[in-house]
């Protein structure tokens, strides 16, 4: 058996055939198909006009057909899909109720799949009823993925998955939006309310410090619009979404921190201390955008010049007598401090920043103020580690990026790089390296590719694959940062 075209003499067979199915869906409470509203003999007759109308027959009996097509509803164009950018899509796979759960439903797929590739398309596409347990079974054995969800005006009230399984190895992934992981509560005492006030995190609360865009971190991880983890995804799709880190550690972690209050003074190993204390880990090298500040702001920013290591060992145990060794810099929207493991930092009051740094959760804290919690408890210190890795001699001053528009390459360090994207028209992105990470911080823009396109706000994230759509460029008014491995 195989598909072949369907012809007008097949079109009473064909509408018997959906009516019987309608009728079998509504028998089994699904709200998908209305025999009259959809499918109806019109659109039965016109695809079958269209000749993207196929059937499969047994014994000579037809017992399935699907439609097949190049033409996207507009309904698509809302979905961000997984991938492609010469879509084929189908519609109204239909089995006849006394074929079901002969697998016949994947011959079906199976064959419709060779003819879209066979026609040129990269990528085949899809929706059905999210209650639709046998049809979404059935998708996701043959390899399709779910990309969001979509309406119909024919069944209001309904919600229906997208999916989408790309057909050719060089078929390119689509950029991927990120949903964070957020640190909150006692994990972030100084954290305040602005991920959700002003940037537009519904899930943060009153005392979130971090909103993780893009994380590893077990426990903290990031997923996409359908809550797949980043992990999974990375398992997943290998080398065409994170390159040559398919099989090796996931190098970054991306972050947006609200400091309500300071952080503590603290300072992060290097990856040979990591590796050797921390159960093979890696250590943390970071850098910071300042995104809002308000006037005076400062932050740690290294020790002052001279300070010895018996000095600040003496002044730890004592406390407070650590605050006069600190060297405090000034910092407004715009600047970028780069801080290498071995640097003492802490994040001033009221400073709300872009933090790009290693895939590392390690932080040796030398002081915290002498805050306590409601209980009178003070946030444990962790002195010896934090002295055998300070390195005393780090004094680095922030950068002021330029607010002219265009794409600026603004840190090329060895772990990663960072460029600043203003935006008034039209900007394309730098080229990417392994992958890349991009956030809006000013404005709305819009990313475009060939084959689709991304709405992002203020303080959204998305995922720029290793195998990406080509000519990727922002549209709009705004500012966006892109990270990259460098490593």
């Amino acid at each position: 058996m195989e598909l072949i075209r369907a012809t007008e003499k097949d079109i009473q067979e064909l509408i018997l055939l959906y009516q019987h199915t309608a009728d079998s869906m509504k028998e089994a409470g699904l709200n998908q198909w209305n025999w009259g509203i959809y499918p109806t003999e019109e659109m039965i007759r016109e695809d079958v006009r269209r000749g993207e109308q196929y059937i499969l027959r047994a014994d000579g009996a037809l017992v399935a057909a699907i439609v097949l097509t190049e033409t996207m509803d507009p309904e698509y164009h809302g979905v961000t899909w997984t991938g492609g950018i010469q879509p084929g899509c189908f519609h109204r796979l239909a089995v006849h109720p006394s074929m079901q759960g002969a697998g016949v439903g994947g011959d079906v797929l199976d064959d419709a799949v060779q003819i879209l590739r066979r026609n040129g398309c990269d990528c085949v596409r899809c929706d059905t009823n999210a209650k639709n347990t046998r049809a979404r079974r059935l998708y996701e054995k043959m390899g399709f993925r779910p990309c969001g969800t979509l309406t119909w005006d024919d069944t209001p009230g309904e919600t229906y998955y997208a999916y989408n399984k790309n057909l050719k190895r060089e078929t390119p992934l689509w950029p991927v939006k990120m949903t964070p992981a957020f640190r909150s509560g006692e994990a972030t005492p100084w954290g305040g309310d602005r991920l959700r006030t002003e940037y537009g995190k519904e899930n943060a609360g009153e005392m979130t410090g971090e909103s993780l865009e893009v994380s590893c971190i077990p426990g903290l991880e990031s997923t996409d619009a359908m809550g797949r983890k980043l992990p999974d995804l990375i398992r997943e799709y290998g080398e065409k979404l994170v390159g040559k880190y398919s099989d090796k550690p996931f190098p970054l972690l991306l972050k947006l921190i609200d400091a309500r209050k300071p952080l503590s003074v603290q300072v992060h190993p290097n990856d040979a201390y990591a590796a050797s204390h921390e159960h093979g880990k890696l250590g943390k090298t970071e850098a910071w955008l300042i995104l809002e500040a308000p006037p005076g702001s400062e932050l740690v920013y290294g020790l002052k010049p001279g300070t010895s290591m018996g000095e600040l060992k003496a002044a730890c145990e004592s406390g407070k007598a650590v605050e006069k060794l600190l060297r405090k810099v000034r910092v407004s929207p715009g600047d970028v401090c780069y801080i290498p493991a071995g640097c003492v930092h802490a994040i001033g009051e009221g400073i709300l920043l872009y933090e790009i740094q290693e895939s590392s959760d390690i932080t040796y804290r030398f002081y915290d103020w002498d805050r306590t919690d409601e209980q009178g408890h003070r946030r444990e210190l962790h002195l010896n580690q934090a002295l055998a890795v300070a390195n005393l001699k780090y004094a680095p001053q922030p950068v002021r990026v330029a607010e002219s528009f265009g794409s600026k390459r603004i840190l090329n360090e060895k772990m990663f790089t960072l460029d600043v994207i203003r935006v008034s028209g039209v900007e394309m992105l730098p080229e990417l390296k392994e992958f890349g990470m991009l956030t809006v911080t000013e404005g709305e823009l819009t990313l475009r590719w060939l084959g689709g396109e991304m709405g992002m706000k203020k303080g959204e994230t998305c995922f720029l694959p290793h195998y990406a759509p080509p000519e990727m460029h922002l549209r709009g008014e705004g500012c966006a940062v892109l990270s990259m491995p460098n490593g």
